[in-house]
C-alpha cells in the first residue's frame, strides 16, 4: 500500500488545512448526514476525495459504498442503478451503520443525459443515503461540457468548497510525521514546507516524493 492510501485521514478531526469544511460537515452531521448530495470542490492532491469517503463512511459500511474514479465511468446505467438501489437499505455494520453512499470523482465529467437522471435522483433521496461529488473546477460556469447548466444540479448539493491557501505549514509537518513513522526521514521541516511547495499543495506527490526516498540524507 502507497504512503498516501495507509496514511490517508479517516476522521473529519484528522482532515489537515480544512476548518471551514470541516465545520462544515460538523454542523450538517448535527442535523444528520442522510438524504442529502455534497458537492466537494478543489484542487488535486487537497483532500476531496478524502472527505468523501469520511462523510460516506458516517452513514454506511464499506460494502454499501459505491466509488467511481471519474464521472466517465458512471453512465445511465449507473444511474439506473443507483436509483433502484438507494430505495433499500445496506449492509448492518457491527457499529450500526445500515445507509448507502455513492462518491462519483470528477463529477465535471458527467454527460447530460447522467445531470438529467441525477436531477430526480437528489429530488427523492432518502435518509439513509448520501451521494457526493468531487471536482478539481471551481463554480459553476463553464463546469460541464456539452454547454449544461450547472445551477440545477449543484443546487441540490452542500457545496463545499476546499481550500488551497495555507496549506504548506500543516502539509509539512504531516508529511515529517509519516516519514519519521517510516524511517524515511532525514531533512528538517524547511525542507518539507519546500517540497509541498514544489508539489503544489498536492499531498498525494509529496507523500510519493517521501516514499521514493528524496527526503533521506
Amino acid at each position: 500500500m502507497n504512503l498516501s492510501e495507509q496514511y490517508r485521514p479517516r476522521t473529519l478531526s484528522e482532515l489537515i488545512g480544512q476548518p471551514k469544511a470541516v465545520k462544515v460537515v460538523e454542523r450538517i452531521a448535527e442535523r444528520g448526514i442522510g438524504g442529502r448530495a455534497f458537492w466537494i470542490s478543489g484542487a488535486t492532491g487537497i483532500g476531496k476525495t478524502t472527505l468523501a469517503r469520511i462523510i460516506a463512511n458516517m452513514i454506511a459500511q464499506r460494502h454499501s459504498i459505491v466509488e467511481y474514479d471519474s464521472a466517465d465511468k458512471f453512465k445511465e446505467a449507473d444511474a439506473d442503478r443507483l436509483a433502484d438501489t438507494m430505495h433499500t437499505y445496506g449492509f448492518l455494520s457491527p457499529t450500526g451503520l445500515y445507509g448507502r453512499a455513492c462518491i462519483i470523482n470528477e463529477a465535471h465529467g458527467l454527460r447530460r443525459a447522467v445531470v438529467r437522471q441525477l436531477l430526480g435522483i437528489l429530488e427523492r433521496l432518502p435518509g439513509h443515503c448520501v451521494v457526493i461529488f468531487t471536482t478539481t473546477r471551481d463554480g459553476e460556469d463553464a463546469l460541464f461540457e456539452d454547454d449544461i447548466d450547472a445551477h440545477p444540479l449543484l443546487s441540490r448539493c452542500v457545496q463545499i468548497p476546499l481550500t488551497n491557501q495555507g496549506l504548506a505549514g500543516a502539509f509539512a509537518e504531516r508529511a515529517r510525521q509519516v516519514a519519521d513513522a517510516e524511517g524515511l526521514n532525514g531533512k528538517p521541516l524547511a525542507a518539507y514546507k519546500r517540497l509541498v511547495q514544489r508539489c503544489r499543495n498536492n499531498m498525494r506527490a509529496v507523500l510519493q516524493a517521501v516514499e521514493s526516498g528524496e527526503m533521506v540524507e
